[in-house]
Order: structure tokens, then sequence, then C-alpha cells
């Protein structure tokens, strides 16, 4: 048997519809609120700010991750400031690298320098976990997110990779490991397993929880059911023999 409220790992909701983060607002297991450009475009948000501002009052006692979009050093680091001081609550997403490949830790150290609470996201390898802790200020917290869930899709555990990343950030005990891109509820127990700190789930697999302790047997025969249940009104029809056997 498995409980959440055993876990130390803390999960924090991944998405862009607000409706959804005033909901999860109100789960005792969601410690925390994470989105990015391309959730907030998926879900049709015009305005970055106005969507931002709106979040804030909403979510107003846990941490919310916004992220940067420009791509250039300068930039990222201004729009970084901007964002930061958009609340007390907030972290400032920085991707690890801008598209050309350069590491941004220039910037991240700067940022966490000046104690602004950095989320460094899109790492997947130990080499980029290594650069962004040495960047960070022994005196600020800060998240790296790596990717653990799209590390896995190209046919590598993420486990062993995680609880690596974890023994490198242990000299700067204010940083914390977040396994993202989860793919399945199992993964909030990989991850506690291999140490991180934080998970983001999406607003749908939080949905998911409610299966866990199912008894198996009850889920083997509502999936039949739902199965048949389906069949049926789709009217399918196959012929065997001289009958026809309909779902009715």
């Amino acid at each position: 048997m498995v409980a959440l409220n055993n876990l130390k790992i803390k999960i924090f909701a991944d998405g862009a519809q607000i409706d959804g983060m005033r909901a999860l607002r109100e789960n005792q297991h969601v410690k925390g609120f994470t989105t990015n450009p391309s959730l907030m475009r998926a879900a049709g948000v015009e305005s970055y700010a106005e969507f931002a501002k709106e979040v804030l009052s909403v979510i107003t006692d846990h941490p919310v991750s916004f992220e940067v979009f420009a791509d250039d050093l300068p930039s990222i680091e201004a729009q970084a400031r901007e964002i930061g001081r958009w609340g007390e609550n907030v972290n400032v997403k920085i991707p690890v690298t801008n598209t050309k490949g350069e590491y941004t830790t220039p910037v991240i150290r700067k940022l966490s320098e000046s104690g602004i609470e950095v989320n460094v996201t899109a790492v997947f390898t130990l080499a980029q976990v290594e650069a962004v802790t040495e960047s960070l200020d022994n005196n600020t917290p800060a998240i790296i997110s790596v990717f653990a869930g799209r590390i896995a899709d190209t046919g590598v555990d993420p486990v062993p990779l995680m609880a690596a990343a974890k023994k490198i950030m242990s000299t700067k005990p204010k940083s914390e490991l977040l396994w993202a891109s989860s793919r399945e509820i199992l993964n909030i127990f990989h991850a506690e397993d291999s140490g991180a700190d934080i998970i983001t789930v999406t607003h749908e697999m939080l949905g998911k929880l409610l299966l866990l302790n199912k008894d198996l047997n009850q889920y083997s025969l509502e999936t039949v059911q739902s199965f048949f249940k389906d069949a049926t009104a789709s009217g399918y029809t196959i012929e065997t023999g001289n009958e026809v056997a309909v779902s009715v």
C-alpha cells in the first residue's frame, strides 16, 4: 500500500488553466505550481503578464514558477528581474541554455547572487546540473528541473541520473531537485526513491491520484464494463456463422 501523506517529495501542479489552479490550490497534496509559455499558449493565454497577475491573485501561499522567453542573455536577465518583482512566492524559470545552446549560467549566477529564486529548466545532463549548481548562490533557494520523463522517452532510466544529480547539488543545500515531465502517477514514487525534492504533475494526471491503492480486481471489472458499454453504445456487430451477434 502506498500513501501520499508518507512521502517527503513535494508535488507541484503543472499547467496553465486558471480554473484548475484555483481548484488545486485546495488540494492538500499540491505544494506549488509551475507553468511555461507552451502550456500558456495551449490554454489560449493572450497576455503573459495579465495571466500571471491573475494566477498570483489566486495562488498566494504556494510557490509559482513563471518562465522567461527571451533568447539573448541580457534580455533573459531583464525579463527574469521583472518576473521576480511580480510576487514574493514567484520562482523565475530560466532555461539552462538559449536556443543557440549557450549556457545561461552567467545570468543564473547574477540572479541568484541578487536573491532571486530561480527554477532552472530543460536540464537533461549531469554536466548541465554541475554547471548550474556551481552558479547558484549558497544563501539563495533555487530549483533545478531535470526532465526525467523526456530522458526516459530516450530509453534511459532517469532514476540513477536523478540520484547522481541530487549528489552533485548537495554542495548547495538550499537547492532543490525537481523531477520534470512526469508521465504517470508511479513517477511520483520513482522521484521519491531517486532523492528528488519536487515533482511536477499535470492537472489531468493529478486526477489519477484517486486510483492509488485501488483494488485491481475491481479495476479489471470496471475496465471490462467500460469496453462493453462503449461497444453497446456504438451498435457494433460481428457476424458469427449464420447468426449476427449485436452489442445491445
